[in-house]
C-alpha cells in the first residue's frame, strides 16, 4: 500500500478578473473562461511518461469543454492530488504491475487558498512496468465523461459567483496603477475582464479609453524624441529612414501626431532637395471615429497582453490546506 500523495499543479488561466452581473447558466458564457492545463517536471512520483499521459488526457478535458487557451494570470489553478492506493505485483514472466489510483480534482484560487469545484476519481491500471501501470490507469480519466464537464462547469459557476462583488476592486486597482504612472499595468488589469462580464466590462471598456489615450501620447513623444534625434544628426536618406521607423510607431489618435506629420513633411522636402525624389514613406492616418472607438480597445487589449507576458511570475501558492 502506497500513501505518498503526487501533488500536480495545473496552472489556470483565465482573466483574474472574472466579476459583474452575469448569467452563469448561459454555457456559451461560461466556455469563455480560458483553462491552461500544466503538469510541472518536478512532480514526484509519477514517471516522466506518465506525467506527459496526465496532461494529455487534462488537455483532452479542457479541450472537449471549450475551455482551452492561455493568459498571462496564473493565480487560479486546476490541480490533481493523486495517490497510489494500493500496488500489487504478479511474479509472472515477464511480471505484471497492476495500481489502483485515486485522483482528486480540485480548482481553486491558490492566492486565497479558495477551493471552488473538486471531483475524486478511482482508476485502475496494468503494465510490465510501473511507468506503463501507471500511463494505462491515467488513460482511464476519459474527456468524454459527464462528470469532468459537470465539475469544470461547476467551478467556472462558482468562480464567476465569487468574483461577481470584485468589479470595483479591479476598476480602483486599475485607477491606482494610473495614478502611478503604470498605464500598461492598468490597461492590462482592465482588459482582462471577459465580455461575460457586461456591466462591468462596459465599464472597464470605459475607463481603459483614457488610460490608453494617457499611453499613446506618452510613447508619442519618445518616438517623436527619437525621430528628431535621428533626423538632426544625420539629415540623408539613412537618417530619414530611421527617423520613419520612429515616426511609424506613432499612434495617429496620440497628441503628437500632427507635430510627426510635420516632421514627415520636412523630411520629404529635404530628400527632395538633396536627391531630387520623392519621399515616397506615410504616416498611418486616422480612421472615421468608429473605427477608432474599436481600434483604442483592439490596441489597447494588445498592450495588456504584452505587459502581462513580460511580467514576472511571482505568486505565493497557498494550497497546502487543501491536501488535508
Amino acid at each position: 500500500m502506497m500513501k505518498n500523495p503526487l501533488i500536480l499543479f495545473i496552472s489556470i488561466t483565465f482573466c483574474f478578473s472574472i466579476f459583474a452581473q452575469t448569467n452563469t447558466s448561459n454555457e456559451k458564457d461560461l466556455s469563455r473562461i480560458v483553462i491552461t492545463p500544466f503538469v510541472p517536471s518536478d512532480v514526484g512520483g509519477l514517471s516522466v511518461n506518465a506525467q506527459t499521459t496526465l496532461k494529455n488526457r487534462l488537455d483532452r478535458i479542457v479541450s472537449k469543454n471549450g475551455i482551452s487557451g492561455s493568459s498571462f494570470e496564473q493565480r487560479f489553478v486546476l490541480t490533481a492530488k493523486v495517490v497510489k492506493l494500493s500496488s500489487m505485483l504478479v511474479p509472472t514472466t515477464p511480471p505484471v504491475y497492476n495500481y489502483e489510483i485515486e485522483a482528486t480534482l480540485i480548482i481553486g484560487d491558490v492566492v486565497e487558498g479558495t477551493i471552488f469545484s473538486s471531483l475524486g476519481v478511482v482508476v485502475m491500471g496494468a503494465g510490465n512496468t510501473e511507468s506503463a501501470a501507471e500511463i494505462n490507469a491515467i488513460k482511464k480519466i476519459k474527456e468524454t465523461d459527464a462528470q469532468y464537464q459537470d465539475f469544470i462547469a461547476s467551478g467556472k459557476d462558482r468562480i464567476i459567483q465569487y468574483f461577481n462583488s470584485k468589479c470595483d476592486f479591479y476598476l480602483k486597482e486599475a485607477e491606482a496603477f494610473k495614478n502611478q504612472g503604470n498605464f500598461e499595468a492598468a490597461i492590462a488589469t482592465l482588459t482582462s475582464v471577459p465580455s461575460i462580464c457586461e456591466e462591468c466590462y462596459s465599464k472597464a471598456m470605459s475607463a481603459v479609453g483614457p488610460i490608453y489615450q494617457l499611453q499613446i501620447d506618452r510613447q508619442c513623444k519618445s518616438d517623436l524624441l527619437n525621430a528628431k534625434t535621428s533626423w538632426s544628426t544625420n539629415q540623408n536618406a539613412t537618417g530619414a529612414a530611421e527617423a520613419f521607423e520612429s515616426l511609424n510607431r506613432i499612434d495617429p489618435n496620440s497628441s503628437c501626431y500632427k507635430e510627426a506629420l510635420q516632421l514627415n513633411d520636412a523630411i520629404a522636402l529635404r530628400i527632395k532637395e538633396l536627391e531630387n525624389r520623392e519621399w515616397a514613406y506615410k504616416l498611418k492616418i486616422q480612421q472615421d471615429q468608429v473605427d477608432i472607438d474599436k481600434l483604442k480597445i483592439n490596441a489597447a487589449k494588445e498592450i495588456g497582453v504584452a505587459y502581462g507576458k513580460n511580467q514576472p511570475k511571482t505568486i505565493t501558492y497557498n494550497y497546502r490546506s487543501w491536501w488535508y
